[in-house]
């Protein structure tokens, strides 16, 4: 147990782990700097950052309760882990860099443990796209939800936007050090077990400016689905993915040829793959001119192919590197889950 666990306070700590976010780490410090409710402390964990990220870091430190520690090769979960462990807060709350916070963030984030500091308890903020071009803007319309899209009893959270007790993350035992990517998922499966709520609060928001490019969102989901291998997730959504792809898509194309109803099945089928985010994004464009709607939507099915074509590389990647440490314990993180909570082919999820 933490030693500071047994303290009667209701103290805010914040974690916030980077790496070579120089070019990022402003926005989020002015935006931490504004909050209405600030934190009692900000732990940030630096990874081993090559460019100026300490030193802007530096330059707030007069303004904000900031502690700094370089822990070069730390990965995510053990760069948060090692903040938590810093944090002197009853309540902690996480985010990443490269987001932007609304002023009030902290304050509606934290309010459901108000009282409740002792006990194990998590609450789930919200995450909005901040797009700059078209191509941003189709990318967080093809890849993130609404907030009316959640349904708060299956919601999983996002590491960018969560507050949780000190006794939750305790309980849980903390983020899986041996994942270094999908890690805030098996610690849901963790808080929700521990937990068994985890309070939805969508107003507590924070913005987050999507990958450049296609080539920076496929590495992304690359990395997302090898994560998804390792920890042994989603297998009915992979092996969909696979079937479609392979078996269904090849016959449809080649019915073309020989029957129109192919073609109409081939229609109605791309209608159905597209239609979500061309929804979001009539929501999401309203502040965006014409052109740059039409842009973002003839990128959604670039970003949903290749999205999925990276999936399809990065899980099989996954499973080997799963296969080759099968006989770590550690990497057999269900054991001890209660059913319903191991999101092997279904689980709490959107």
């Amino acid at each position: 147990m933490h030693p500071k666990s047994g303290q009667q306070q209701s103290s805010l700590s914040l974690a916030i782990t980077v790496f070579n976010e120089g070019t990022a780490i402003r926005e989020l410090l002015d935006s931490l700097g504004a909050q209405t409710r600030p934190p009692a402390e900000v732990i940030i964990v630096d990874g081993g950052s090559q460019d100026d990220t300490l030193s802007q870091i530096k330059q707030y430190q007069e303004h904000l309760p900031l502690k700094v520690i370089v822990a070069p090769g730390a990965n995510i979960s053990q760069g948060r882990n090692i903040a938590i462990n810093a944090s002197n807060g009853a309540i902690i709350a996480v985010t990443d860099a490269g987001v932007r916070l609304e002023p009030d963030w902290l304050e509606k984030l934290t309010a459901p443990l108000a009282g409740r500091e002792t006990q194990p308890e998590a609450v789930a903020g919200f995450f909005q796209a901040d797009p700059h071009n078209a191509f941003e803007l189709a990318l967080g319309a093809t890849t993130l939800p609404l907030a009316r899209e959640v349904n708060p009893e299956t919601f999983l959270p996002s590491s960018r936007s969560v507050a949780f007790t000190r006794a939750a993350w305790e309980a849980s035992g903390g983020y899986p050090t041996w994942l270094d990517y999908c890690e805030d998922l098996l610690f849901n499966f963790r808080l929700w077990a521990v937990c068994r709520e985890i309070h939805w609060v969508p107003e507590a928001v924070v913005h987050f400016r999507p990958r450049r490019n296609l080539r920076q969102f496929a590495r992304q989901y690359y990395h997302y689905a090898r994560g998804d291998g390792k920890a042994d997730l989603w297998r009915q959504r992979h092996l969909i993915r696979y079937v479609t792809y392979f078996i269904a898509l090849p016959l449809l194309l080649y019915g073309v040829f020989h029957t129109i109803w192919a073609a109409v099945l081939l229609v109605i089928g791309g209608g159905l793959y597209l239609h979500r985010p061309w929804l979001r994004l009539q929501e999401l464009g309203k502040t965006y001119n014409q052109r740059t709607n039409i842009i973002a939507a003839f990128w959604v099915p670039i970003i949903r192919v290749a999205g999925d074509i990276a999936k399809m590389l990065g899980y099989p990647a996954g499973l080997y590197w799963r296969w080759q440490h099968r006989r770590q314990p550690e990497i057999h993180w269900r054991q001890g889950l209660p059913e319903g909570i191991q999101g092997s082919s279904g689980g709490k999820v959107i």
